[in-house]
């Protein structure tokens, strides 16, 4: 008997989508970020490493380029790739883009007969094989590859008379071969190749950014506690924008770029917070400023104690005479007093028995603060969120430092801070997102510039390495670190124990490992002291009380590390080096409690031992 088979049907790409693979297979191009759906990052003049692999069949030679084109499809100087290891067939060309805005990038591989060529000939005209013939068939590969050299400086004239050579019989064979194979034509043939079954990869997006979504140095100080009159037996008087603005040279001194503040806003009565987090407020407690709104306004006011809107502007003018911007934070929750509540009661959570849910992060509680409530009215929340950052936009401020991102949609920042970066591409979005690292990893894909890290928690040698190399590797195409030392909310152990070397070992470490780096206020008088054991909270917090500081006598009295972070700050202006983060390098170094690394751009290399 016999039995017919039905063979299986072949498989073939969808309709209309093309080829599944190209005549030279080009496959697995990074950086790719979602499989594609999200652009890979960079900022302009950021060099970076674009790989693919690429072969082909046979023993005939292969090469790979890369194309950068601009946001109108207009293509650069396309870059040669070279194969970064031999034989794993993997290649890489590191790039640069010298203006902002949403560039695509395309591995290009093809065939390429004259090293081909060149591999047969050198073995065979030494072995006197075929000689005339492979001669002949050199000429007639370099007459094809003068026809695509331009006349220019002499370029096609070096391969014509490469072409003259291997056709002239009155000179030893082995000199017409070196006369193909001189500096001059491996210029222009490296500069202007034969290329044939050209096989181009998909092209992929590229979104390219001004410099300081990379690199900055930032500076976080609360304005209320610069000029602050705090008195025992008197009511506190709080500083305000005006002698805020007294603080910003000194800052300028120590060479940050980025001063940060707090939430400037009108802050709620209700469950006001008191020192040291207490729920039993005073009436002359100044509360805490992630507590949003009060009558006098809400994310779009300036506290009345700070001055008003027209002091923000000229404190913001005084930054930029000093060469510095300001970032301002913002908060998406609210106190019980804020506007919202009563004109927008479906943003917010209510419970069964009517109230309204305040924050927790179990075991702490925020009672002064409702987190926003989005699937009621996700597009209402949208609309507003975008009216509030283009309203302090237009007041100046082009970085914002966004408070607990993870604790909102993703989707909701998706969409506006590609709203926002739609039409001002300069607006900068750092994400204060301690939390898992899928989240933190899809904040920085969908948009965030910059990303706080785990960096405070990553204190040996051990797990600065680890973590670094998976920062400054396949991470770096989607998510920038900036390192901040110290926030209002985390004074590590490291530093409770270790006293000012702890600090100055710190800011070594941030400044040369991050192109982003920042201390909280206190940082360089190394304040260390906890609310108590145990906890990452300090003590007579700021973010509860004022927390004037006599800068001055700190300085004249040496307990001021503010010359070794000037120094550190002016180290990475004058080092194009230490403003790349991709470029990390780690280093042997046989004692645990030292670790040794070093980062290059151009002819700039920086060593550094901690």
């Amino acid at each position: 008997s016999t039995t017919r088979l039905t063979p299986a049907p072949a498989f073939a790409p969808a309709p209309g989508s093309g080829p599944l693979i190209g005549r030279i297979p080009v496959l697995d191009v990074r950086p790719l970020v979602q499989g594609g759906r999200r652009p890979a990052k960079a900022v302009v003049g950021e060099p970076f490493e674009i790989s693919a692999t690429v072969f082909r069949e046979g023993h005939d030679a292969v090469a790979a380029n890369v194309v950068l084109r601009d946001q109108e499809g207009r293509s650069g100087p396309w870059t040669p790739m070279r194969e970064l290891a031999p034989g794993t067939d993997r290649w890489g060309a590191t790039v640069s883009v010298p203006r902002p805005g949403r560039w695509t990038y395309t591995v290009e591989a093809w065939g390429d007969p004259i090293t081909t060529w060149r591999h047969h000939a050198q073995i065979k005209i030494p072995a006197g094989m075929d000689t005339e013939l492979v001669l002949e068939e050199g000429a007639l590969l370099y007459e094809r590859a003068a026809t695509g050299v331009p006349k220019s400086k002499g370029r096609r004239d070096a391969i014509l008379a490469a072409v003259e050579a291997l056709r002239d019989t009155d000179r030893p064979a082995a000199a017409r071969l070196a006369a193909a194979l001189t500096p001059d034509v491996d210029h222009v043939l490296a500069r202007h190749p034969l290329r044939e079954l050209v096989s181009s990869a998909e092209r992929l997006t590229l979104l390219v950014e001004r410099e300081r979504a990379l690199y900055g140095s930032w500076y976080e100080f609360f304005p209320r506690s610069e000029g602050a009159v705090v008195e025992d037996g008197k009511p506190p008087v709080t500083g305000t924008f005006r002698t805020a603005a007294r603080r910003l040279p000194a800052i300028a001194e120590m060479g940050f770029d980025v001063v940060y503040l707090p939430p400037i806003h009108p802050i709620g009565t209700t469950f006001r917070k008191g020192p040291n987090n207490t729920l039993d407020a005073s009436p002359d407690d100044v509360g805490v400023p992630w507590a949003i709104g009060s009558p006098e306004g809400g994310h779009d006011a300036v506290h009345p104690d700070l001055g008003t809107i027209d002091d923000f502007d000229a404190f913001v003018r005084r930054a930029e005479s000093l060469g510095m911007e300001i970032a301002l934070d913002f908060a998406l929750q609210c106190s019980p007093d804020h506007p919202w509540v009563e004109k927008h009661p479906e943003w917010f959570h209510h419970r069964s028995d009517g109230t309204i849910a305040y924050a927790e992060n179990p075991p702490k509680k925020y009672q002064d603060i409702y987190p926003i409530a989005f699937d009621k009215d996700m597009p209402g929340l949208i609309q507003e969120t975008l009216r509030v950052l283009r309203f302090w936009m237009s007041h100046g401020v082009r970085i914002f430092r966004v408070d607990n991102p993870h604790t909102k949609p993703v989707i909701f920042w998706e969409q506006v801070i590609d709203d926002i970066n739609r039409t001002d591409p300069d607006v900068i979005f750092l994400a204060e997102a301690f939390t898992r690292p899928a989240m933190m990893h899809t904040l920085g894909a969908i948009g965030f510039q910059q990303s706080y890290t785990y960096f405070t928690w990553r204190n040996t040698k051990e797990e600065l390495t680890e973590y670094l190399t998976e920062l400054s590797g396949e991470a770096a195409a989607y998510m920038r670190p900036n390192f901040f030392a110290n926030t209002p909310d985390i004074l590590h152990e490291f530093l409770q124990q270790g006293g000012r070397p702890a600090f100055e070992l710190r800011a070594v470490l941030a400044a040369t490992l991050s192109p982003a780096w920042g201390v909280y206020s206190g940082f360089e008088l190394c304040e260390n002291v906890p609310v108590r054991k145990g906890s990452e909270e300090y003590l007579d917090s700021e973010k509860y009380q004022l927390r004037p500081r006599d800068w001055e006598s700190a300085e004249r009295e040496g307990r001021s590390i503010a010359p070794l972070i000037a120094e550190l700050n002016a180290v990475r202006r004058r080092s194009p080096a230490l403003r790349q983060l991709r470029d990390l390098h780690f280093h042997q170094a046989d004692q645990e409690a030292v670790i040794a690394y070093s980062k290059r751009s151009g002819s700039n290399t920086v060593l550094v031992v901690v």
